[in-house]
């Protein structure tokens, strides 16, 4: 997500890429919007009654989940950096008045729409931006590990603890107890979340905004985390990578060797999850803060791959640079089509439909912004809420 450059300065796998992420995000997204939240990473939570539904989970777990977050974060990085660099001697006013007006539209968001709004968490971490942006494409990788290590330490304190009992075969503890009704089938639980998820928009909107001091707290744990994507993206447009200026043997390599080291790492923990029954102390650990160096590699070697591809601009790649155009746009437009399928003042399909089921209608929000974003940029250009964003950073600076 970028404020938009003239066309002649645009590079198209760039922009293609970005539609890569956003529309990756819809996978899981939408089973945000159909299923209680512990569904999102626990197959066995609720919506897991069929063999389709365990492979749909097994093919997020390792190509999808927390993948095109950390793309979509790596490309926000980037973007930042390109306008930093864009914006002179003294860009610091201009990125800050684009950080607030981020966080208000994602503060909307959450509220109306979507309570797993990333935008939010990127315009706090990207406070911290214009500290790096005098880093070499070296020291800017460096950065990345180094919060990427923060994130694993900081995560095993908070969840390690629960999945320490269950590994030593202790149970009834208040963290085995907390772990269930995050991550596993809690009787209880489900039936508060099937309720909440049926609520009217007045509802929710109470007590979405009165849940925001403690939604803080997440925004804040995710800090290490994006902030790691970010700087990583920032360190590939400075070395040249997401420029466009490597060539295609070396981004296959890199994309070979990155997944090389995600893919075994991601199907042993798939395993492991299955084997033990998906107990709740190990699917939140596993997916929130063991897998997130299998996620980057992967998310690096999708960037990788669309750098040395998605270089011709017909078909697919135009339709798809088109969409990474509108990237702020589309991700919102698809939380206002995935609230029209699943909301109470929608089709009211919350809690309806099967793991399997709610994936498939994630292809709807993929369709319409490739159908429709090609036709916008061609004829308006600018996204609405590109507009809006440039139009409140500059009344701001």
């Amino acid at each position: 997500m970028t404020a938009p450059s003239p066309a002649s300065e645009r590079i198209l796998a760039l922009d293609a890429l970005r539609g890569v992420a956003v529309a990756g995000i819809v996978g899981m997204n939408v089973l945000a919007f159909a299923l209680p939240a512990p569904a999102y990473y626990n197959p066995l939570a609720y919506g897991g009654v069929s063999p389709p539904d365990y492979w749909v989970w097994l093919a997020s777990f390792v190509f999808i989940e927390d993948k095109f977050r950390t793309l979509f974060a790596m490309l926000f990085g980037a973007g930042c950096l390109i306008l930093i660099e864009r914006a002179g001697a003294a860009p610091w006013r201009a990125h800050y008045a684009r950080m607030a007006v981020l966080f208000v539209i994602g503060l909307a968001h959450a509220i109306l729409l979507a309570s797993n709004d990333v935008l939010r968490a990127y315009a706090l971490a990207g406070c911290a931006l214009p500290l790096l942006a005098g880093l070499s494409a070296r020291g800017l990788v460096s950065v990345a590990i180094g919060l990427l290590g923060v994130h694993l330490m900081l995560g095993l304190v908070v969840l390690g603890g629960p999945m320490a009992m269950y590994l030593a075969g202790h149970a009834g503890t208040d963290g085995m107890l907390w772990a269930q009704r995050q991550f596993g089938h809690d009787p209880p639980t489900i039936l508060m979340l099937l309720e909440q998820g049926r609520e009217g928009l007045a509802e929710r909107v109470v007590r979405r905004s009165l849940g925001i001091p403690g939604q803080m707290t997440a925004l804040v744990a995710a800090l290490p985390l994006n902030l790691s994507a970010m700087a990583l993206g920032m360190g590939l447009w400075r070395g040249g990578m997401l420029k466009g200026a490597w060539r295609t043997f070396r981004l296959q390599r890199v994309a070979g060797l990155a997944a090389l080291v995600a893919l075994p790492g991601l199907l042993l923990m798939a395993g492991w999850l299955v084997s033990e029954g998906f107990a709740a102390p190990l699917v939140g650990p596993v997916a929130l803060v063991l897998s997130a160096p299998f996620d980057m590699a992967l998310a690096l070697a999708y960037a990788a791959l669309a750098m040395a591809f998605l270089t011709r601009d017909t078909g697919l790649t135009a339709r798809l640079a088109a969409a990474g155009r509108l990237s702020l746009t589309n991700y919102l437009l698809t939380s206002v089509i995935l609230a029209s399928v699943f909301a109470h003042w929608g089709l009211g399909l919350f809690g309806e439909v099967s793991r399997w089921q709610a994936f498939a209608i994630g292809a709807v929000p993929v369709a319409a912004m490739l159908a429709w974003s090609r036709w916008w940029v061609a004829k308006v250009g600018q996204g609405p809420f590109e507009r809006l964003w440039r139009a409140g950073a500059r009344l701001l600076s």
